[in-house]
């Protein structure tokens, strides 16, 4: 058992409507070490909302309670918003679902890589120009020194992707939590993209919260596995053994998935009328 880095207890996430406050994640809880955990479920299931809530990026009307947020000895629910900058992107990074709305598009792309590592440390600029054409190349960016140069909108999803990873993983910190990270990305650059994130994981000692709706997907790249239904965590197993779910969620999820080899007329939905999360 790995030492436990981040420690989320009870989370719950409010948000108001038109017939008072609607809860929207219910108490969920879970220890991290230095591995990969991913967080499944469908749209709308709270998955993201988990993970913003981890670096405090949910604002009002947005009511975020917790019995306990511990990263790395720290309290995080007792943090000033200016404390809690010096967490966001050097020790907790977040990759977000599209870059192409989460890249400044008049700022070039080796500004902007450069701005997530100037932030958090002071480093000459030769010595900041080297690291962030140290980065692109680890990305597996070719001919960084012209990709520097470059806005948002002159480069693929793709490569735009790996920016953003790029940007994320400059300051080196201790946990990435990766939001759909390939959903806004052809089937055939998805694996690559995921692999380069397995690969600097793994080099950098860096636990990981993959986000994701799909549990193959997740099964393939993490250790742990909880499995998340309105709001609530429904299922926790380790992701070798993602077959062997016992909630009829779970099931359910695995069951709609389509293989190569379907040989079923009519794929399986999900039973609308079973409370999955009694």
């Amino acid at each position: 058992m790995t030492e436990t880095l981040l420690r989320l207890r009870d989370l719950r996430v409010t948000f108001p409507g038109p017939r008072g406050p609607v809860q929207v994640v219910h108490g969920v809880s879970f220890d991290l070490g230095r591995e990969r955990l991913g967080i499944v479920g469908e749209s709308g299931s709270g998955k993201s909302l988990t993970g913003r809530a981890l670096l405090r990026l949910l604002k009002p009307p947005a009511q975020v309670e917790t019995g306990g947020l511990i990263f790395d000895g720290i309290d995080l629910t007792r943090l000033s918003e200016r404390q809690m900058r010096d967490i966001r992107g050097a020790r907790i990074s977040m990759v977000m679902q599209d870059p192409k709305f989460s890249l400044n598009p008049v700022m070039t792309i080796g500004a902007q890589i450069a701005e997530a590592l100037k932030v958090h440390e002071n480093l000459p600029r030769r010595e900041v120009q080297a690291r962030v054409r140290d980065m692109l190349d680890q990305v597996r960016i070719a001919d960084p020194d012209r990709v520097m140069k470059l806005y948002p909108h002159e480069v693929s999803g793709g490569m735009g992707q790996r920016v953003m990873i790029a940007m994320m993983l400059i300051p080196q910190p201790d946990i990435l939590i990766a939001d759909e990270p390939t959903s806004a990305l052809d089937v055939s650059v998805q694996a690559q993209v995921l692999d380069l994130i397995d690969t600097m994981i793994a080099k950098n000692g860096m636990a990981l919260i993959l986000i994701s709706h799909d549990l193959e997907l997740v099964a393939r790249y993490c250790d742990l596995v909880l499995v998340m239904h309105r709001g609530r965590v429904v299922e926790e197993l380790e992701a070798g053994k993602l077959h062997t779910a016992a909630h009829p969620y779970t099931q359910g999820l695995l069951a709609a998935v389509p293989r190569m080899d379907e040989s079923r007329a009519v794929l399986p939905v999900m039973d609308r009328d079973m409370v999955y999360d009694a």
